[in-house]
């Protein structure tokens, strides 16, 4: 979760592109992907890289393909959640339409850098496919915004209720307060969003984007449903992944684990939550009696299946045509025009 377990760039749009990115995109991947490969490193320095990789040499490659294969229905359900959400801003389109702007977003992901370069890709292709960049916009930051509520609030139960290990009170605690902080600002949207009008002008242009989902937050409830099963599902990934390395581990044990390790992981640190999510692991399910390698060894594994889900977006990636923004005319026709 995600997410995400989150679960989330086309250079014929720079306007867009240039919004969604720091002003040194490719400096801020490399130090996001160097800052992983470190921490990553000094783990595998620490507590020495050889029983690690024996222990990554188990996994069973069935195992391994069912939880890429879960990883992606996961995608597909995030597919539906944005077009709920979508809906609610009348930007009406066809469920095969999202799922395909979904995989796009996973593989620009992988390559394109800056901090939202996936979340950039969807609003650009769902913004022209129906003229309507703000709302298209809008749609992206509220999933982005509801599958961390969503992850938040799990991780709050699940601290609260599944706590069988048990984590201590430095780990518990802090999670239960952001899940509180989180039910709160759900809750005071409303009040949010008769606020927007006395913000600064810059966060008030932001704010009017999304003012439609807070002044209605019971709307975005199906969405939460949904994005909670999907943190419930990528903990199942993961307990199958740890299946087979011949770990036995409660599925209660990943529900709480993971939805926390999560929330770290879903800080724009490091590409794709590299190194923070290992580190996350180690403490949480060391704290469990999980061995420190094996902890490093799941961590990795889930760092890879993650990716190679990513990979199958090469195939949306390719085969979705840019829609064109309304007054463009395609590139062959501009060609023709000036011949």
């Amino acid at each position: 979760m995600d997410q995400s377990p989150s679960t989330e760039q086309d250079a014929s749009t720079p306007a867009v592109a240039s919004a969604a990115r720091p002003a040194h995109p490719y400096r801020a991947f490399a130090i996001r992907a160097g800052l992983g490969v470190a921490v990553v490193a000094v783990l595998l320095a620490h507590y020495d890289a050889r029983p690690i990789f024996r222990i990554l040499s188990r996994e069973r490659p069935a195992c391994f393909a069912a939880a890429v294969a879960l990883y992606l229905a996961g995608q597909a359900m995030c597919a539906y959640r944005w077009q709920l959400l979508a809906a609610l801003l009348k930007v009406h389109g066809r469920y095969r339409e999202y799922l395909a702007y979904i995989f796009v977003g996973m593989f620009t992901n992988l390559f394109v850098p800056g901090l939202l370069g996936g979340d950039a890709a969807r609003s650009v292709y769902l913004g022209r496919r129906h003229s309507r960049m703000g709302e298209a916009i809008a749609s992206v930051v509220a999933d982005r915004g509801v599958g961390l509520i969503s992850l938040f609030w799990l991780a709050a139960i699940a601290a609260m209720f599944l706590n069988f290990a048990p984590l201590p009170r430095s780990v518990v605690t802090p999670t239960v307060v952001v899940g509180a902080l989180a039910m709160a600002g759900f809750l005071a949207s409303p009040l949010v969003a008769r606020l927007i009008h006395l913000m600064p002008r810059s966060v008030r242009r932001a704010g009017g984007l999304v003012a439609p989902y807070l002044h209605n937050p019971a709307a975005l409830i199906p969405a939460i449903a949904l994005s909670i099963v999907l943190q419930i599902g990528l903990a199942v990934c993961q307990y199958i992944l740890a299946a087979g390395l011949g770990l036995a581990v409660p599925l209660s044990l990943f529900i709480l684990c993971v939805p926390i390790a999560n929330v770290f992981a879903s800080l724009p640190l490091t590409l794709n939550g590299l190194g923070i999510r290992e580190s996350a692991y180690l403490v949480l399910f060391g704290m469990a009696g999980m061995r420190k390698e094996d902890a490093i060894a799941l961590g990795l594994l889930w760092f890879a299946a993650t990716m190679a889900g990513g990979l199958t977006g090469a195939i949306a990636f390719v085969t979705t045509p840019t829609p064109v923004a309304a007054g463009e005319a395609p590139e062959g026709l501009e060609r023709k025009s000036l011949n």
